[in-house]
């Protein structure tokens, strides 16, 4: 078995000291395709970006590759598209890791964003003002920076939510074409039918790990049942996490 990429090690993330993510241990490994599941307020959202190095680390460890080897897909409902900028300008910042604030984008680079508008069905697109698109064009937008991007460790926050049944089976295409090279991918998602079909790993997450391990193993009545009720448990009151203090 591989060495693990990323660990988990009594990993604890708050929210002003209340607990998100509480007390959860484990790992994936390099090439592992991983869907966490569980109930809203189950903490994934908070799990995916500490990952990324968006989050602290309230109490425990997480070991994870540097932030320029990971690419984080945030849910659309957190993304500002009132601002006028065209679609190219979006898909070129997935080179920011190498160009940063002070380099020059090289016509190299603009040719790579406009093959990853096309591989995303958005050729003609590159003008396009993203708040002229749909929420699965957006979607495809968000999916071709995350191609310029070339991220070995991929995180994606809920990527199939508000978008039609098309563009989900054309970027769930990319999804596999990214396993199958190797990446790992880690998704946030609700469709229990899809994550058995499509995800070999699995997270159950109720801010508590639930179960983590083969999908068919994890997604049982039992330990459905338990994440709902462990949910029901922790209130918006609940006491904050001393350990985390």
């Amino acid at each position: 078995m591989s060495e693990p990429l990323i660990r988990l090690s009594n990993l604890t993330l708050t929210h002003e000291r209340r607990p998100a993510v509480h007390h959860v241990s484990g790992h994936f490994v390099p090439g592992s395709l991983t869907a966490i599941v569980g109930p809203n307020g189950a903490g994934k959202t908070t799990l995916l970006r500490a990952v990324a190095g968006l989050h602290p680390i309230g109490e425990g460890r997480l070991e994870a590759p540097p932030a320029d080897r990971i690419a984080l897909l945030a849910q659309q409902s957190t993304l500002d598209r009132s601002f006028p900028i065209p679609c190219l300008d979006v898909v070129l910042m997935g080179h920011w890791s190498r160009v940063g604030a002070f380099r020059a984008v090289s016509r190299q680079m603009r040719q790579q964003a406009r093959e990853a508008l096309a591989a995303v069905g958005l050729e003609g697109f590159e003008a396009s003002p993203i708040g002229s698109l749909s929420a699965g064009q957006f979607q495809r937008v968000l999916f071709a920076r995350l191609l310029v991007q070339d991220a070995q460790i991929i995180l994606l926050d809920e990527p199939f939510n508000a978008v039609d049944a098309r563009t989900a089976a054309d970027l769930l295409r990319l999804i596999r074409q990214w396993h199958g090279e190797g990446r790992t991918v880690i998704a946030v998602l609700h469709d229990l039918e899809l994550v058995r079909r499509e995800f070999p790993h699995c997270l159950m997450l109720a801010r508590e790990a639930i179960a983590w391990g083969e999908t068919e193993a994890v997604l049982t009545s039992a330990n459905r049942l338990r994440a709902r009720m462990t949910a029901e448990g922790w209130d918006e009151i609940s006491a904050t996490c001393e350990l985390a203090a």
